[in-house]
């Protein structure tokens, strides 16, 4: 790999390297790392801020590349993988947005109105499966009816719910 093969284009948006991808590639293939994009990036950098350019660009590119992958390779191995990972995440704003917030509030009003419009035997077997937490059994032994009965409140209370709140 000569100098010859990497010629650098004088752009429009500044100086390209003609090989890069080859050069990514072969970084990669060295460090077995999958930011060798960043780390002959890096080392572009540092090229072009030598005061003097390198008699061989190609070979410095990919030394520098190689010692920046074994750099943070040292750097995981002490400090743990991906410190940037955390470093963002505080970032990450896991709430949800304000609109998203007004419209689950006007649709907790809008089942709210509806369960109010359940016959109150109905509302409460409503309330004890799905609030509660209690299976059909349970609330049929504790409010002294049928397993059937408590089946067909819930099957009223869900048809009655699902027409309420359907276009909302």
């Amino acid at each position: 790999m000569g100098t010859s093969e990497l010629s650098v284009v004088d752009t429009g948006a500044g100086r390209l390297w003609a090989g890069w991808s080859r050069l990514r590639a072969q970084v990669e293939r060295l460090t077995r790392r999958a930011d060798g994009e960043d780390l002959l990036h890096d080392a572009y950098v540092s090229l072009a801020t030598l005061p003097a350019a390198p008699r061989n660009g190609e070979a410095f590119l990919v030394h520098a590349a190689v010692n920046r992958g074994r750099d943070a390779f040292r750097r995981e191995a002490v400090r743990g993988a991906s410190e940037d990972a955390g470093t963002i995440e505080w970032l990450r704003d896991c709430s949800p947005i304000q609109d998203e917030v007004l419209i689950a509030k006007a649709r907790l009003d809008r089942v709210r109105e509806g369960l109010d419009r359940l016959s109150p035997r109905t509302r409460e077997i409503f309330l004890m499966q799905r609030l509660d937490g209690y299976k059909y059994r349970e609330i049929a032994a504790r409010l002294g009816i049928s397993q059937s009965a408590v089946e067909k409140h819930m099957a009223k209370a869900m048809t009655f719910l699902v027409d309420w709140t359907e276009d909302w």
